[in-house]
């Protein structure tokens, strides 16, 4: 895959790694930003920017998410830390671009479950940057099923032992490097898996594992995630530009009732059902891929 891994680096000596990889016949539209979700990385999307149709007139760009994979950090961050380094990104690549830019360059977000958290905060925060949104199985705080709800009441406890567990850090208590994860890799085996309809338990199970997720992130970050991930986000009626929903079928941990009046605050919004449980890049990728490219040509034109 050609693709060039750049990094940025700022002023408390964190460094935010993202890969880019170039349009191949001439840039025509916005880069695309692809945000990945918790306790993920960048390589959560190696597929998807090495088969996707959109690299043939857009710059794509995964984004390790700081506290994450090659942007690893055992400082505090936030959604706002992210929605910082995202635009520092796309100023930083609009103007080593050799194709003529707006002066605040704009992208096309596409999230992942805690990204599609980190592409509304951005949108919210700037609305001019954004073209428009893909959010794959978002999560909305008011909408957690009552079976889940402690992922909400914990949020404070969870910051809590974040802030403790950093302080800690900061005398030198951690663990040592933490292996790398490629997660195209561990897609692959998945999919073998998922062919035995017997091992569907053992993938889900996998796959929802806080404690195989814990051996490749600091669990101060991991606690971090949990915080942002159901932060609570105003309403999205500021929200203009096209957004697409694609929300999985299996998964039933929010209320439907309450996630459709979310997404009826966005202004222009089309809802793509994957019958998956909620990790549709791992489970069907090229429907995803192809809802995907098809409604960015849509909207686009």
């Amino acid at each position: 895959m050609n693709t060039d891994t750049r990094r940025l680096d700022d002023s408390l000596d964190t460094t935010v790694a993202y890969a880019v990889k170039p349009a191949e016949h001439g840039v025509r539209g916005e880069p695309v930003m692809l945000l990945h979700g918790l306790a993920s990385n960048r390589t959560r999307w190696n597929e998807f920017m090495r088969e996707t149709s959109l690299v043939e007139h857009r710059d794509l760009i995964a984004v390790d998410l700081r506290g994450h994979g090659e942007s690893m950090t055992r400082r505090a961050y936030t959604l706002e830390t992210w929605s910082a380094d995202l635009a520092a990104i796309l100023d930083r690549e609009s103007a080593s671009s050799p194709v003529p830019r707006a002066e605040s360059p704009r992208a096309l977000l596409i999230g992942h479950s805690l990204g599609a958290q980190a592409a509304l905060h951005f949108s919210l925060l700037h609305p001019s940057r954004v073209t428009a949104i893909v959010l794959i199985d978002p999560i909305f705080r008011e909408a957690v099923a009552p079976s889940k709800r402690n992922y909400v009441r914990f949020g404070p406890l969870f910051q809590f032992a974040a802030s403790v567990i950093r302080a800690l850090n900061g005398l030198g208590l951690h663990r040592g490097k933490l292996p790398p994860l490629n997660l195209e890799a561990l897609d692959r085996e998945a999919r073998i898996a998922l062919r035995d309809p017997e091992k569907l338990e053992a993938f889900v199970a996998q796959y929802s594992s806080a404690r195989a997720d814990l051996n490749h992130i600091p669990h101060a970050n991991y606690l971090q995630d949990m915080v942002e991930m159901f932060r609570p986000l105003p309403s999205f009626r500021s929200i203009a530009c096209p957004v697409l929903v694609m929300r999985s079928t299996v998964a039933g941990y929010q209320d439907e009732a309450l996630v459709a009046a979310r997404i009826a605050q966005f202004a222009n919004a089309t809802v793509e059902e994957i019958d998956c449980h909620h990790w549709p890049l791992t489970e069907k990728p090229v429907e995803v891929r192809q809802a995907i490219e098809r409604w960015i040509n849509q909207v686009r034109g």
